[in-house]
């Protein structure tokens, strides 16, 4: 099973998480290409049989806006019936920005195979595991 993950990170805690989602993806027996958002773009869908989107939160609780949110819209309407999984770190707020990054996933008909992984600032022991279990379920 061939499987993107797409991130962007600014201060290195989602990136942190996107080597645990490697890792689960990996453990599971996919081929897995770990890719930056300005590497990736919504003609590659179809190359891959499951994606898991990495951002964290940014100002008032939404996705990172001048790379990955312009990435991820032009991405969704390609997101019908495609596995995917969504992950990433916040400093404040309560995860709105994942709920409703989660909401706009599922009304694209987009296959969500876990629940989002969300951790404050750096990824501890528990929010490693729960990366790796989403890299797992991805497969």
């Amino acid at each position: 099973m061939k499987t993107a993950i797409v991130f962007w990170s600014g201060t290195g805690n989602t990136e942190a998480m996107v080597q645990a989602v490697a890792e689960g993806a990996k453990a599971a027996g996919a081929q897995v290409d770990v890719l930056t958002c300005d590497m990736f773009n919504e003609t590659m869908i179809s190359d891959y049989d499951a994606i898991a989107f990495g951002c964290p939160s940014m100002g008032a609780e939404q996705l990172e806006e001048d790379e990955f949110e312009p990435m991820f819209s032009a991405c969704v309407p390609k997101l019908g019936g495609k596995k995917i999984a969504l992950f990433g770190s916040y400093g404040w707020g309560d995860g709105e920005w994942m709920r409703n990054w989660q909401d706009e996933c599922e009304s694209a008909g987009a296959v969500l195979t876990s629940e989002p992984v969300i951790c404050n600032d750096a990824p501890d022991d528990e929010a490693v595991a729960a990366c790796k279990a989403l890299g797992e379920a991805l497969i």
